[in-house]
């Protein structure tokens, strides 16, 4: 990462190859500075992430030191986050008069109506398009999952993703991903917004040092990372923050390391980022990622994100519970390392101290070879959960050996069902003792009645949860090589 700026008063990030200034207050998000520069395609559906109207490129690292175009929701990154950046918006990809590859197919199959969403459908397809490992005839249609169309229909849509072929010898955007991405530029910018006259400052440290050594000095500054979850409480609610303390990008909080013990995901990697770079190394999360909002969100979202909201129904504390994990919380002070089942307190209340980041997660080993994440939506995709289940289960000779479960969305906090475990562990994995342990399971938690789901539906779902998971495993080796009825 470069060195810091001080006393910066504009940031600078490169848009379809020009640079342009930023200069607005720190709240503002990146889908309004580029609108105010003219480049209307992008637009506001849902203000939150869902819609994916508002998609755009950004040029990230990729794992073979090029470049990975990456499609982010601009209306929840902040523009500050793009300093020293690159973007390509939906009027970035044409040639001159000639109109790019994903454009084309668009047109030509249908692919839009009223074309209120159709730049960030092309901005997602042109990511897709330019994925490195991407084959002649491979498409990932979850590529798209974050974008809606309300009028065209998406088999029109679907075509066009299909009928793309590999980017041409020329494509200037398929060279860049050769080159290094930007260098994450160390960001200390100030500005006053003009409705209120306060000034705001959004500060990006080099180091894990200067960002502790910062949030000693101001506890209350709000820490984001890929900001979509304070980007919709910046956009929906009107929140303010006079410090942003930007932790998205520094090194010491990134990558995977692994040891004979355990695997250690860096905090600030995306999910995307761990999606790839695990490659269904822990089955579980291989099995939550999938099912975690959409491409677009995991593209921004961090791990350490999901749990520093403390939130009761995020989606990564259930699996995270079932594989025993721990959390690495770093200060001035040193690092400390505590179990996730001990980290949540009370209703988005955790034992972090206000100085302390969550810089990595540790998952121990061995993994259990039993596993299952359930989430239970109103849709299978992009949605929040009503309830999710994570399950890493060890058989030994037909015995239940190791039971670990982890819940969400039942109680004011994510938590392990321990007391389910204990009945679980030291019987036959058998289809009566699933039914047994059904019949308490949920008393696990303290489900509520609001707008996703009754307590009563919760309830059931825990009580067909743990069936489904025994069915769910009826051929797995670690079951079929025993002798289990």
């Amino acid at each position: 990462m470069s060195a810091a700026t001080t006393d910066q008063s504009t940031a600078e990030v490169t848009i379809n190859g020009t640079v342009r200034k930023f200069d607005g207050p720190p709240h503002t998000n990146a889908l309004d500075f580029l609108r105010s520069q003219g480049l209307t395609g992008a637009k506001e559906g849902c203000a939150e992430g869902e819609c994916g109207a508002c998609a755009i490129m950004v040029a990230r690292p990729d794992e073979s030191g090029g470049t990975r175009w990456t499609s982010v929701n601009s209306c929840l990154l902040p523009a500050a986050a793009l300093d020293g950046g690159e973007v390509v918006t939906s009027e970035g990809l044409a040639d001159g008069d000639s109109v790019h590859p994903v454009q084309e197919e668009m047109a030509v199959r249908g692919g839009s109506q009223c074309g209120y969403c159709t730049p960030g459908f092309i901005s997602s397809m042109a990511a897709e398009y330019y994925r490195p490992d991407r084959c002649e005839d491979g498409f990932d249609l979850h590529a798209l999952s974050g974008n809606l169309c309300r009028c065209t229909g998406y088999r029109p849509i679907r075509d066009a993703a299909n009928a793309l072929g590999l980017p041409a010898a020329d494509d200037a955007l398929a060279a860049r991903r050769d080159r290094p991405a930007p260098s994450a530029r160390a960001t200390d910018y100030q500005r006053a917004d003009t409705a209120t006259g306060k000034i705001g400052r959004y500060r990006r440290p080099a180091t894990l040092a200067e960002a502790t050594s910062i949030l000693s000095q101001d506890p209350e500054a709000t820490v984001v990372a890929g900001a979509t979850d304070w980007g919709v409480e910046v956009n929906i609610k009107g929140a303010r923050a006079k410090n942003i303390l930007a932790v998205d990008r520094l090194e010491e909080m990134r990558g995977i390391r692994r040891t004979e013990s355990f695997v250690e995901l860096g905090a600030s990697h995306t999910l995307s980022e761990l999606e790839r770079e695990l490659n269904g190394s822990i089955p579980l999360l291989g099995k939550l990622f999938p099912q975690f909002a959409s491409r677009l969100i995991r593209n921004g979202a961090t791990i350490g994100g999901n749990l520093g909201t403390g939130s009761p129904i995020g989606d990564t504390p259930p699996a995270l519970l079932a594989l025993e994990a721990e959390l690495v919380l770093t200060s001035v002070r040193g690092s400390r390392t505590v179990a996730l089942a001990d980290y949540f307190t009370g209703y988005r209340q955790t034992i972090r101290e206000a100085d302390e980041l969550i810089t990595a997660i540790r998952i121990p080993l061995p993994l259990s070879p039993l596993t299952s994440f359930q989430k239970i939506a109103k849709r299978r995709f992009d949605d929040i959960s009503s309830v999710a289940i994570g399950y890493a289960v060890d058989i030994q000779d037909g015995m239940i050996a190791k039971a670990r479960i982890g819940l969400g969305g039942v109680a004011a906090t994510p938590l392990r069902a321990t007391a389910t475990e204990a009945l679980l562990e030291g019987r036959p994995w058998t289809l009566e003792t699933v039914h047994a342990a059904a019949e308490t399971f949920p008393a696990e938690g303290t489900p509520m009645d609001d707008h996703r789901a009754s307590a009563k539906y919760r309830t059931a779902m825990l009580r067909s949860s743990l069936e489904r998971f025994y069915a769910e495993q009826l051929s797995h080796p670690a079951v079929t090589s025993k002798e289990v009825n």
